[in-house]
This record gives structure tokens, sequence and C-alpha cells, in this order.
């Protein structure tokens, strides 16, 4: 939180009444990724009158600022940067609206902007509101930066709480994680976030230890450490206590940081599943249908697109919806083939969560564990004996990203939400791969890979047509339409949501939704 917008507001205040006036004496970095900027009143033959040091750490991983009266300079491996702010007195500090950016305004119309922005922090000179050099200038973009439109207003009202949902996050971007995770406690309201808005305006500030790590925060959440009550003194005991911070905790912080993302993901993919077969379980049986049908053939009129007969097994009647072009009997076979392909689906599921409910004990145990581990040989022993890494990822095989179908030898992935989706389309597609989704309803993006030199025979593009449809809201539909396109018509601009997509060229088909047989 030590770049959150609104600490950064009280800090900027704070550093405008410490180098208002001063001169740029000196501007060097020693370390790599390091900026230090020595401030003045006035240069002396020995020693500078008044000096004042700001050190800008911007690692691609931790960013921070860290303030002193006093710095040393190395004789060597120290290099001068922004020669042309030197001598130049600081005309102001200002934050940007809303955003975690702060400038320093010298004379002659330069400016030096900090940009705080997690790994793609940076530090940018700028002169009458142009960038003319970067801190980092890997970060290419930052050279079209428009230091006019940092500032960005957002209607904060009630009115437009209401008008997105209640959804607060779009309204306080600015929040971030430990904000919302202390307004996740309870029960949040209108009332509740105007609180937290003013606390956050008028704050006293913590070092915690919250999941495992240091944080400076606005909140007295977590384990607090240290209070404070100047922003300035704050983050320099957050700066010096992270890097304090012993290599056994932070190796236990990566690996737990890890586990706890893993834990919470199947967490959520397990009260899913729970949902689903809650779902299915207070739903109608397909199969109870097709008795009730088959038991009542005599008395559905043929080409019938809805019938109500007596439902035995509930002592009532029921609305039945039909194809008219099946006859009554074929109408009981499509529910009980139906019928087959629900019982599949929650052995699957069943299956799915067995498999999670280990995973999640396996997890647990790991965290207990580590988290007991006094020394930093016995921590490695067990990420070794175990195989956990600590900083890489296991490398994920496409088959456990989607759903994945076989039909005569062709593969077909399917999405399994709306970001995975763009995962499967923009990253796992070729331009000859077909894709396919149900028309005008939420779904899964489907893919039928392509195999060089063979045509896609129609039954498997109709296989995979019924598979969009059945993992889409039309699931419940007796024939649902489907388009279907190779993916090289099928783009995605930044402007859409996750899973919206573009479809340039298509064709419709009419399909039950349901799985392969094979499946």
């Amino acid at each position: 939180m030590q770049n959150n917008y609104y600490f950064l507001r009280q800090l900027t205040r704070q550093i405008e009444t410490k180098i208002s006036g001063l001169k740029l004496m000196e501007c060097f970095s020693q370390e790599k990724d390091e900026l230090v900027l020595g401030f003045a009143a006035a240069r002396g033959k020995k020693k500078n009158y008044k000096e004042f040091y700001i050190k800008a750490v911007v690692f691609p991983d931790f960013s921070c600022l860290y303030f002193t009266d006093q710095f040393e300079r190395a004789r060597k491996n120290s290099i001068d940067l922004f020669s042309q702010l030197l001598d130049l007195e600081v005309r102001g500090v200002r934050q940007f609206l809303n955003e975690r950016c702060l400038a320093i305004d010298f004379d002659q119309g330069f400016s030096l902007v900090f940009k705080m922005y997690g790994n793609r922090s940076n530090i940018i000179l700028c002169s009458n509101g142009e960038v003319i050099d970067l801190f980092h200038s890997r970060i290419v973009a930052d050279k079209n930066l428009d230091i006019h439109s940092l500032d960005r207003p957002i209607d904060q009202s009630y009115e437009a709480f209401i008008a997105n949902n209640q959804d607060h996050r779009k309204l306080f971007p600015t929040f971030g994680k430990l904000v919302n995770a202390y307004l996740e406690q309870e029960p949040l309201t209108w009332e509740s976030i105007q609180k937290m808005v003013h606390q956050l305006e008028y704050p006293s500030f913590y070092l915690i230890r919250w999941q495992h790590e240091i944080h400076l925060s606005l909140l007295p959440m977590g384990e607090v450490l240290q209070e404070f009550q100047e922003p300035m003194e704050a983050i320099n005991a957050f700066y010096v206590q992270y890097n304090k911070v012993s290599t056994l905790d932070k190796e236990k912080t990566d690996i737990l940081r890890k586990l706890n993302k893993e834990k919470k993901q199947t967490e959520l993919y397990l009260k899913d599943a729970y949902q689903r077969l809650e779902a299915i379980d207070s739903e109608i049986k397909n199969e109870e249908i097709g008795h009730i049908l088959m038991a009542n053939l005599h008395q559905i009129p043929e080409r019938a697109e809805k019938v109500e007969l007596f439902d035995f097994y509930r002592n009532q009647d029921i609305a039945i919806k039909l194809r008219a072009d099946l006859t009554p009997q074929k109408n009981a076979e499509n529910f009980y083939r139906k019928a087959k392909n629900e019982k599949i689906e929650i052995e699957k599921i069943m299956e799915n969560i067995e498999n999670r409910e280990e995973l999640l004990k396996s997890i647990n145990l790991h965290i207990e564990k580590i988290e007991e581990a006094e020394h930093l040989k016995v921590l490695r022993n067990y990420l070794k004996t175990h195989k956990l890494s600590r900083n890489t990822t296991k490398a994920i095989s496409y088959k456990d990203l989607f759903k994945r179908f076989e039909v005569e030898g062709f593969e077909i992935l399917v999405g399994r939400n709306a970001k995975n989706n763009d995962v499967l389309t923009q990253q796992y597609a070729y331009k000859e791969d077909l894709w396919l989704h149900a028309r005008d309803a939420q779904g899964s993006h489907v893919l039928v890979k392509y195999k060089a030199g063979k045509k896609i025979p129609n039954s498997v593009k109709e296989a995979a047509a019924s598979l969009a449809a059945y993992f889409s809201k039309r699931r419940n539909e007796t024939l649902a339409p489907v388009i279907l396109t190779q993916k090289k018509f099928v783009r995605k601009t930044k402007d859409l949501a996750e899973g919206q997509v573009i479809v340039e060229k298509e064709e419709v088909v009419m399909v039950e939704p349901k799985l392969p047989d094979n499946s």
C-alpha cells in the first residue's frame, strides 16, 4: 500500500513542505533501478545548505520512495541523470487525480513524474508536458505519456454506485487490495464505503503483517507492528523493514502466496461444482420425463410442440416441450439420451470434486508444514521433497486448461469461463481451426483443431456445435443455433470485455445441445 492512491495523497503534501523552494543539487543512480535526488536551499563549498534526499526504488517487483536528510554518494559506480534539472528550483509537488502518480514541478516548465504502477513503475522527465527522458527506457509506452491526461475524473456519486450495480470497485479503483479486503469483512453498503473514504482521507499509518507479508497500510488490519502519524515516517519504516525481512520469511511468503492462491481457486471450483450438482438435483429429471412420455404415448398428438401430462412422480400435471418433427416415442428417446448425458456429467463432476477435495487437503497440509518451518534448510528440504517451487509456476498442459473431447480423431477444446475463453481463442487457436459459439447467448468458445490435409467432417462439426450449445445458456433448448467459422475470421479489440469477440464471417447451424456419445 506504499503506492496506494490515498497514501500518496498524504505523502505528496508532506514532500511539498520539505522541498518546495529548494533546488535540485544532484540526481544520480548508483544501484540498478534506484534513483537518488538531492535537494538543498543553496550550494556550499563543502556542504550544501539544508539538504534533503529522495531515493526512488523502481524494481520490476517492488517500487517505493525513501526520504532522508543525509546520503553518502558512492565514489564509484554512480552515474548522473536528468542533468537538465540541476540547480532548478522546485515550484511544487502534485499528485494526479485517481492515479498512483505524482510529479515534482521545477522552474522552466520541467516536471519529474513518478509513476508508481507496480511492475510498470518508472520516473519520467517532461518539459512543458512533453516526455524528453525515461529512467527505465525499456518501458517504451512511457515515451508517449501525456502528462496533461493523467488526471482521471471518476463519478463517485451514489447514483453512479447504483448505475454500476453497486460495484464499488468501478467507482473506487484506487482502493486497492488491502482496502477491498478490509471492506469484505462486513456487508457492503454505500454508508460503509463513504466511511471508508473518510478514513482514507484522514488516516493513521500502520506497518502490518497481512497474509504473511509486510505492508504499509492506512487501516489497522492483520498483525499491526507499528503505528505512525506522518506518512514519510511510515514509508521509511516500511522500506527498512521490507529490506530486513529474512531469507526464510521471503521464501515462505513466496510459496505461501502461491499455495493460498491455488487453495482459493480450488475452493471456488468446489463451490461451483456443488452448486451445479444441486441445480441438477432440483430439476425434473430427463429420465423421468421420458418415462412420463412413454406411459402416455396414446395421449400425445402428432407434431405437438407442447403437451400437458400427469406427472406420477409428483402427483400433478406437467407441461413438456416437444420437437414437432419427432414422433412421441422419438421425443421420449430424446429425453433418455439427455438423461444419459446428464448422468455422464454428474459422474464427471463427482470425480472432479473427489480429486479437488484431495488436492485441497494436500494444499492445507503444505501450508501448515511451511508455516511451522523455523529453519531455511528445513523449508527447502520440504519444498524439494514435495516438488513445490516458490518462484516458478508448473508448466500447465493445454489439456488441463480446457475441457477436451475427441470425435473421430479430431480434438475439440471447450473454454471454461470468459477469461479462459480468451486464452483459448487468443493463445491456443490457429487460423485454420474451426471456431464455434452458441448464437446470441453466453457460453463457451469451442475449437475443433485443424489437422493438416484433412477436412473436418460434418459429423465432427455437428458434435462440436452440440458442445457449444451444451456449454451455453441454450443448454436446455431442444434445438439451439450455433455459429461456426474459421479462427482467422474471429478477432478481439481492446475495448471488448473478457470472452467477447468480433466474428466477421460465419454460418449458423441448428443442433441439439448435448455431449458426444463417446464422452
